[in-house]
């Protein structure tokens, strides 16, 4: 079987410290995996590794059939979609919206002398209209909202058609209601069986959209455990990954998480 991502035995160290340490995954065509874990469990660290932006300190990274040191991540590259914080940084906040889409065509931030056929700005204005943000194409990126910024990066991460999408914390940043909307647009997304394989990095059980497949929750840089949803999100699992006593509750196609209530303690009042 060809996997769109397998991760064999992966390290990636600095200085003395694993900051991942002994990853194994595995993702097959028609999956989409949530990645989840507390701050610092190393998710940004493997997202990159699968976005071919990070080589491993040792193991061995295949991504689309192609193994990372082996490959022309440039090639590689444009087959990946990649909305993240970090990338969102280097878009020039004068840029026109729909050249924010348009220029992930050639892999770059921020519109130059590249010239564009009117098929690449047909798609760019079709993806923004899919993310019921076309009205703003003609606006500047840092005029927009931070769900606004959201949309268009995901509308950019989409741009080349990848086969692998990687949203590493897209609700970040957004209130109830932008959260919200955002949701709803992954799991549309996520029920199109067109889109490409969808991985979402996120510290939130409440952030999973209907329709993900499976989870892996990272622990102290390792993977803790992994597989379809229903069978890993479970109280143990979660309360060991984030390192406190959770309770995990499903709601029709939601998930949601609290702290656990100790049990009422039980004896009279004392005179």
């Amino acid at each position: 079987m060809t996997w769109v991502l397998d991760l064999q035995n992966v390290t990636v160290r600095r200085g003395e410290k694993n900051i991942v340490d002994d990853v194994s995954w595995r993702i097959a065509e028609g999956e989409r995996w949530v990645v989840l874990g507390r701050n610092g469990a190393g998710k940004t660290t493997i997202l990159q590794i699968a976005a071919g932006r990070l080589h491993p300190t040792s193991g061995v990274a295949e991504i689309l059939g192609s193994r990372l040191g082996s490959v022309d991540v440039f090639e590689l590259r444009p087959r990946i979609g990649l909305a993240s914080a970090a990338l969102a940084e280097r878009i020039p906040a004068s840029e026109r919206v729909a050249d924010v889409v348009l220029t992930a065509s050639y892999a770059v931030t921020g519109r130059w002398r590249e010239s564009y056929e009117e098929l690449d700005e047909k798609r760019a204005a079709d993806l923004l209209e899919a993310f019921d943000v076309g009205h703003l194409a003609d606006r500047r990126f840092g005029t927009l909202s931070e769900g606004e910024r959201k949309r268009v990066q995901i509308a950019r991460a989409l741009m080349t058609d990848p086969e692998l999408l990687l949203l590493d914390e897209p609700a970040a940043g957004l209130d109830l209601g932008g959260r919200e909307e955002l949701v709803g647009a992954l799991a549309e997304l996520a029920a199109d069986p067109g889109s490409p394989v969808l991985v979402l990095v996120t510290h939130h059980v409440e952030e999973i959209p209907p329709g993900f497949t499976h989870v892996m929750l990272m622990q102290d840089g390792g993977v803790h455990s992994g597989g379809p949803i229903a069978e890993v999100l479970t109280n143990e699992n979660l309360s060991a990954a984030f390192g406190l006593p959770l309770d995990v509750t499903q709601v029709g196609d939601r998930w949601t998480a609290r702290a656990a209530q100790a049990a009422p303690r039980s004896g009279g009042h004392s005179g």
